[in-house]
């Protein structure tokens, strides 16, 4: 198969070189995750033609992008989902040498030729793409030479080569591991001493793999990549335990605390959750009232009051959960409104309305009620508002309800 293969890509005449002008960020974004799923769809029903597509876009992509304004990020972001989307694609067809010989040298080519760069990660997949550790072998040897001076600690040869992940990555898939180790020296960038990692972790050297990971911690290194590969080595040798205690609470920050939760839950299904929150509660001193939708989303209601009351927390968040667990869970909703009400009268919230004070207000003494102690709450909630700084905002909405 080649590239003048007789399916017909839509995405083609979208990839032109220049195709997408300075404005066109949002388009191009647009129209690379169409390519994508153009590409998926053909190969769900003909892998081999689907590859070939991807080997077609990934040509094409970088020259068709170069004169977008990319500074956002959206767009790099989009194109590396493509590169990862696609590449166990190319990988998983079932071809004959010369044809992923042939895909390889195309996809070298473009990489050679990516001025931006776009597709500059696609040298970390390089040994997925060789497959067979027959053509990973020829590749390592291709680029060798050019990688050692590359990685040289003789300042007057070292410099840098686009190929340098392309080779440690087939050395990788061709299994030499040695010499993955050899080249690369201590003042190798994290990117590629990370495949001296992953090189003694297949040569059962795990916990020189470790030593050698947190030997590269430094201002240019990612923690949590370094976190995340010990971690992984540890989990792989069924030392879940050390692995928890050492990274597991360090590595898995998501895009809010609830799905950090899940996230480091799901590696650690033994953790009872309370614990397991605890635990990260104490990874942010100070910040405790903001894992209180997190305990209420998984059950402990106890906890999720203690965090409300640590440290501020949202009031309108602690007022919906007073609303919606009224009838189901009264004790824990009035404790999430009275909450609320302290953070209103003490000035947190973000642009506050006299309506956040009546909903949460209102979702306090519907909950009081159902308990049996409207007039306490009501009380309560008084001497709350008349302990405020004048000119007193809460107060304001709520005297005439209250009393003064």
């Amino acid at each position: 198969m080649t590239e003048t293969s007789s399916q017909r890509w839509a995405f083609r005449s979208r990839f032109r070189r220049g195709s997408f002008g300075w404005r066109s960020s949002r388009l191009a974004v647009q129209r690379v995750k169409e390519a994508v799923a153009e590409i998926k769809k053909v190969a769900r029903s003909d892998p081999g033609r689907g590859a070939e597509g991807a080997v077609l876009f990934l040509e094409r992509v970088s020259p068709a992008l170069e004169e977008v304004d990319s500074s956002s990020g959206a767009l790099g972001t989009a194109v590396y989902n493509a590169i990862y989307a696609l590449v166990p694609l190319v990988a998983g067809a079932a071809v004959d040498a010369k044809t992923r010989e042939g895909w390889l040298e195309r996809l070298w080519a473009a990489h050679e030729a990516d001025a931006i760069p776009y597709i500059e990660v696609l040298a970390d997949f390089w040994g997925d793409l060789c497959v067979s550790e027959e053509i990973a072998a020829v590749w390592a040897d291709r680029l060798l030479g050019t990688t050692r001076l590359a990685l040289s600690p003789d300042r007057s040869l070292h410099g840098h080569f686009h190929g340098t992940s392309a080779c440690l990555s087939a050395l990788y898939r061709a299994e030499r591991y040695e010499e993955i180790v050899e080249l690369l020296s201590a003042d190798a960038i994290w990117p590629y001493q990370r495949w001296a990692v992953k090189a003694l972790v297949a040569m059962g050297q795990k916990a020189e793999a470790i030593r050698y990971a947190e030997n590269c911690r430094g201002p240019w290194t990612p923690d949590r990549d370094v976190d995340e590969l010990c971690e992984e080595i540890l989990l792989s040798s069924g030392l879940g335990e050390e692995a928890y205690r050492r990274y597991g609470l360090r590595p898995h920050r998501a895009t809010s605390y609830l799905a950090t939760f899940r996230a480091t839950a799901k590696l650690y299904p033994g953790k009872a959750p309370a614990e397991l929150l605890s635990d990260l509660v104490s990874t942010t001193p100070g910040q405790e009232g903001k894992w209180f939708a997190t305990a209420k989303e998984i059950g402990l209601y106890e906890e999720a009051l203690e965090l409300a009351t640590s440290s501020p927390c949202d009031p309108r968040t602690l007022a919906r959960a007073a609303r919606d667990f009224a009838d189901t869970h009264p004790a824990f909703a009035l404790g999430s409104g009275l909450a609320a009400l302290r953070w209103l009268v003490e000035g947190y919230g973000y642009e506050v309305t006299s309506a956040d004070v009546w909903a949460a207000f209102g979702a306090t003494t519907r909950a009081a009620a159902i308990l049996g102690i409207l007039d306490a709450t009501r009380e309560q909630i008084r001497l709350m508002i008349t302990a405020e700084h004048a000119p007193g905002f809460v107060a304001q909405v709520l005297t005439g309800e209250l009393g003064g």
